[in-house]
């Protein structure tokens, strides 16, 4: 029986063979790199005066993939539930840093956008964060197996820019 990754990222027959030696150094450097940049963040937004996940929050609605997103995409984004995605949005909205819109299509749904004085704070984290990926290096780049990628991963196609 030949089975493959499930969607929700447990392994199956299939994906399962045994790393190697280097695999384990390559994904433990990669994880105290991630553990450095998480660390690196909470502290740049903290100083900021805002908590990690406003940053995130800020993060994707500017990065949001055509336009404004609603509250249903937020809190997919943030991988929350919906109501925490509300209380977080209700926090940025009260810090002036978002607002909400309703949808002119669909009058349900209720969009977010950013403030001027979001846009401002964003631009400034995105490069305090972008500082500290760089000063972490190719540690912070995900590792691939010592045997090369696994057939059809997307590490495995050339990366766009």
């Amino acid at each position: 029986m030949k089975t493959s990754k499930s969607a929700s990222g447990s392994m199956t027959r299939a994906s399962r063979r045994p790393p190697l030696e280097a695999d384990y150094a390559a994904l433990a450097a990669w994880r105290y790199a991630l553990r450095r940049f998480l660390s690196a963040s909470e502290a740049i937004t903290r100083t900021a005066g805002v908590s990690p996940t406003q940053y995130q929050l800020l993060l994707f609605v500017k990065g949001f993939p055509g336009g404004r997103p609603s509250i249903a995409d937020l809190a997919e984004r943030l991988q929350v539930r919906h109501q925490s995605a509300v209380g977080l949005i209700d926090r940025s909205e009260k810090a002036r840093l978002v607002r909400r819109r309703r949808d002119p299509d669909n009058g349900r749904r209720v969009l977010v956008e950013m403030t001027a004085r979001g846009e401002g704070l964003l631009a400034r984290l995105a490069s305090a964060h972008f500082a500290t990926i760089e000063s972490l290096g190719p540690a912070f780049s995900p590792p691939v197996s010592a045997r090369g990628p696994r057939p059809g991963s997307r590490r495995a196609e050339p990366r766009r820019r």
